[in-house]
């Protein structure tokens, strides 16, 4: 059973990533703090879905648009300084959100200028922050390690938005990003403890849009790390859920708030179980064969929430779909980062934020398009059966993916470059 639970063995042995760990653990907390306060004063100020809207693509818009290029300076700079500057970028647009928010009347616009002013610190903020972990762990512990690093990303997203509501009715949106900005303090903590080591880049890289391509070309020479990032672009363009769930709850479960509300928390429920029990596959030697699995198991769950004949059958087929996405994660990273060597981290990095940011969106919107022409229940059972084609297509074309000796010995491989970088 010990060997089921999480494996904290990273936080054990490496105290840098302990403190790394705790500092963007804390942010993570208060930025999910600031996603709802922002949300929650704009509507007040509005009363505009369009402005609503504005937000998401003010945070989404400069990490598809500097992502890359913010990789590239990442793999030739001090990565350790870089990433403190975004981090000290970050800290004071919350405080100024702030400020704004206790001295009142600042228009709209300014308000979704400093989303997209601190979304901009962590297009670059993220891909550095992603070079860390291999650096500081060794290959044994990486799953491990990214498995802790899941697990406070999901604490995050279920805990921070209910305490942002509490905070929002009784201390007002100024305290939501005050509170934000005070955890950012954790990071800077966390990121200032890392070993000189761990900071080193390969300078060697190109600058500019050279760097970009070379970055490309990378991806798709290395036939592992182009697989991980389809499987993803397979599982979330082709099924994402979210945006189902309001027209599948008032087809097939009375347009219930409450039916709607569970079917929003059993992702994230599933996804914290799988992070609870991750050691069931953070120790596989095969962590391509687990994620097409798990990718496929993510496609299946929500064909079959789409043909569940009551809610609590959906729910469950939910809770499985979350747990699955999961298990896809955590072993998407390990394959990507032990096959990348470390004079690419930040550009593969990038590449990853990048397709972790928009394959959602494009799902979302996939679904969305699919209903309004069919039913929800079409959009979702023909995405997850998508879902489930592609990824077997992607394992079947891509060499490497699954086979024991191959994933060990890229793995290796990529180690051995990135130690000697």
């Amino acid at each position: 059973m010990r060997h089921a639970l999480i494996d904290v063995t990273p936080l054990r042995a490496s105290p840098a990533f302990r403190r790394l760990w705790v500092g963007q653990t804390l942010s993570g907390f208060g930025g999910q703090m600031t996603v709802v306060a922002v949300m929650f004063q704009v509507w007040q100020l509005t009363h505009s879905t369009t402005w609503t809207g504005a937000v998401a693509l003010a945070q989404a818009v400069p990490l598809i648009a500097l992502g890359l290029f913010a990789g590239t300076l990442v793999d030739r700079v001090d990565r350790r300084r870089f990433y403190v500057a975004m981090t000290a970028g970050q800290t004071v647009c919350s405080v100024v959100l702030a400020v704004q928010a206790y001295v009142g009347g600042v228009p709209v616009g300014v308000v979704v200028l400093l989303v997209a002013v601190q979304s901009c610190c962590v297009a670059g903020g993220g891909p550095a922050s992603k070079t860390f972990v291999p650096a500081l762990l060794p290959r044994e512990q990486l799953a491990a390690g990214l498995a802790l690093r899941r697990i406070s990303f999901q604490g995050a997203m279920l805990v921070g938005p209910a305490v942002a509501g509490l905070v929002l009715g009784t201390l007002g949106a100024g305290a939501c990003y005050t509170i934000d900005a005070v955890s950012f303090v954790a990071a800077l903590y966390g990121a200032l403890g890392l070993p000189k080591r761990v900071a080193e880049a390969e300078a060697s890289g190109r600058p500019g849009l050279r760097g970009v391509r070379d970055g490309l070309a990378f991806l798709v020479r290395t036939p592992v790390v182009r697989g991980a990032l389809l499987t993803d672009l397979a599982a979330t363009v082709l099924s994402m859920p979210i945006s189902l769930f309001p027209l599948i709850n008032a087809e097939r479960f009375g347009d219930g708030p409450r039916t709607l509300g569970l079917f929003l928390s059993a992702i994230a429920v599933g996804g914290v179980g799988a992070s609870l029990f991750s050691g069931t596959f953070t120790r596989s030697a095969r962590p391509g064969l687990v994620m097409l699995g798990s990718s496929v198991t993510w496609g299946l769950a929500l064909a079959l929430c789409g043909l569940a004949p009551n809610r609590w059958l959906g729910l469950a087929c939910l809770v499985l779909a979350g747990a699955a996405d999961t298990v896809s994660v955590v072993s998407r990273n390990t394959l990507v980062q032990s096959h990348t060597p470390n004079e690419m981290l930040g550009r593969v990095g990038a590449a990853e934020q990048i397709v972790g940011q928009a394959g959602p969106d494009l799902g979302n919107m996939r679904g969305g398009l699919v209903a309004d022409a069919t039913s929800g229940v079409a959009a979702l059972v023909s995405g997850g059966v998508l879902c489930v084609g592609a990824v077997v297509l992607v394992g079947l074309v891509t060499p490497g993916l699954g086979w024991r000796s191959r994933d060990s010995a890229d793995a290796a491989g990529g180690r051995a470059t990135a130690a000697g970088s």
